[in-house]
């Protein structure tokens, strides 16, 4: 069974070839222009910063460049927009490779590992150990320690967000369904879905029985009960939950271990959202419009996601929304979701950056962004103060991404893994929206990511 390649969030996954076609355009106009947001060699007064991010993530950023420029007046910041991922990986791998790079970047650490294996990284430890700024004692670990490459501190996170459910209270409401809570099971959460999938009419709509065969589930759902995408980021807690690993090793990895009878059962209730309960949309419904846009037009009960889209539904949803804790097989798990500041190598204003990134993650700095909802502060400091907690602006229970840092885990850090994530996501998708069994599933991402995991640099 092969999956027809659509991508997450409703669009289409860019091939390799196009993908290919892009680096090498890119490339071109570096070499024509000698500049793809890249920085002056010698202090030129003025840094560039390459981010991307939804509008309103973009808004935060520029609130922080601007309360920057009230106290650095010499300094100024040139924000560079990439439009997606897949864009910003792209302008810095073609940046890199001509010789102009940003001055600084912000990424993820699923990601920064490409780049860190190839030595284009300024590492920051020492800078962060040495400023009177940044007291590194008062990060977050988990966060920290997430952007060491071999034992040496090479970005600086600015935020330590877990997966939670966001959820429409009004939805809820209506339909006098229990609120979620702490502590609840996958039980639960499949209950709780599946009172919440509607017709047009406001009827449930009845899923199926994972253990009867499968019949199409009735297409006019005016309500959907949870939006998730099926990948390695969002399966990955529920399998620690279940009491299982998804790899063999975590700092040296060398395959997926989710061959496991519990595993494949954490997996296949993950696919049943769809396949069998039919609480979550279904593949032509997700590419029509994607699960945040879906939630923020209150058409999707329950969404799981980051603290990334806490700007979004600030601005566009016109109801009543929370926050939740992921429910629990047996165990309470999280997975992180962290970005770091990272400088590159080629950088002629390193000191000028450093001065920002002094700020950015100095308190005042991470109150600034906290405020605007696209964090989870990593400065505990702040985590813990009214920037981020303040009931009085949405989601209320901000508590919820606090309470999960203790449980909160990740993925490797090895050079190789944006393409594992890509290989795996096809697959995945075949197992939720085209009902691939499991256990071919499992095979099938062992045998497409074993070759990836061999050559990664670590």
């Amino acid at each position: 069974m092969r999956w027809r390649g659509r991508g997450r969030q409703g669009k289409r996954k860019t091939s390799k070839l196009a993908r290919a076609v892009t680096l090498l355009a890119t490339a071109l106009v570096c070499g024509l222009a000698a500049a793809c947001g890249g920085s002056d060699q010698g202090g030129s007064g003025e840094i560039s910063f390459l981010v991307f991010g939804d509008p309103p993530e973009i808004r935060a950023y520029r609130t922080l460049i601007d309360a920057f420029g009230e106290e650095a007046r010499d300094l100024s910041v040139n924000l560079i927009e990439a439009s997606d991922r897949d864009d910003l990986l792209a302008r810095l791998s073609t940046s890199f490779a001509g010789g102009t790079p940003p001055d600084l970047f912000l990424i993820n650490y699923r990601f920064y590992g490409q780049f860190a294996s190839k030595g284009v990284l300024e590492p920051l430890g020492e800078r962060a150990e040495e400023s009177d700024r940044i007291d590194l004692g008062g990060f977050y670990p988990q966060a920290v320690d997430a952007f060491r490459w071999n034992g040496e501190l090479t970005c600086l996170p600015q935020n330590i967000s877990s997966l939670v459910v966001y959820y429409n209270r009004d939805l809820f409401r209506k339909y006098a369904v229990t609120e979620p809570r702490k502590g609840w099971t996958w039980q639960d959460f499949v209950g709780t879905a599946r009172q919440l999938t509607r017709d047009r009419f406001g009827a449930i709509v009845q899923g199926q029985d994972p253990d009867q065969p499968q019949t199409a589930v009735p297409p006019q759902v005016g309500v959907y009960g949870v939006g998730v995408e099926p990948t390695v980021i969002r399966i990955a807690p529920f399998v620690w939950s279940i009491g299982q690993e998804l790899v063999d090793d975590e700092e040296r990895p060398t395959r997926f271990t989710l061959d496991s009878s519990e595993a494949k059962a954490a997996i296949q209730e993950f696919f049943n959202l769809r396949s069998a309960y039919g609480v979550a949309p279904s593949d032509v419904e997700v590419e029509a419009e994607d699960d945040e846009s879906r939630f923020a037009d209150g058409r999707l009960a329950m969404l799981l996601s980051s603290r990334r889209s806490t700007p979004t539904f600030r601005e566009a949803a016109a109801f009543d929304w929370d926050v939740a804790p992921l429910p629990i097989h047996r165990e309470p798990a999280g997975i992180l979701h962290s970005d770091a500041y990272c400088m590159t190598t080629a950088s002629g204003n390193k000191e000028e950056a450093w001065r920002f990134v002094e700020f950015a993650l100095g308190a005042e700095g991470q109150r600034i962004v906290a405020r605007t909802g696209r964090t989870v502060p990593s400065l505990r400091e702040v985590a813990e103060s009214s920037a981020f907690l303040n009931p009085e602006v949405k989601p209320r229970n901000s508590q919820v991404f606090l309470d999960g840092i203790s449980t909160i885990r990740r993925v490797p850090t090895i050079s190789t893994w944006p393409e594992i994530e890509d290989a795996a996501e096809g697959i995945l998708e075949n197992g939720m929206y085209l009902g691939q069994p499991v256990e071919e599933v499992v095979t099938d991402l062992d045998k497409a990511t074993r070759p990836l995991f061999a050559r990664a640099e670590r």
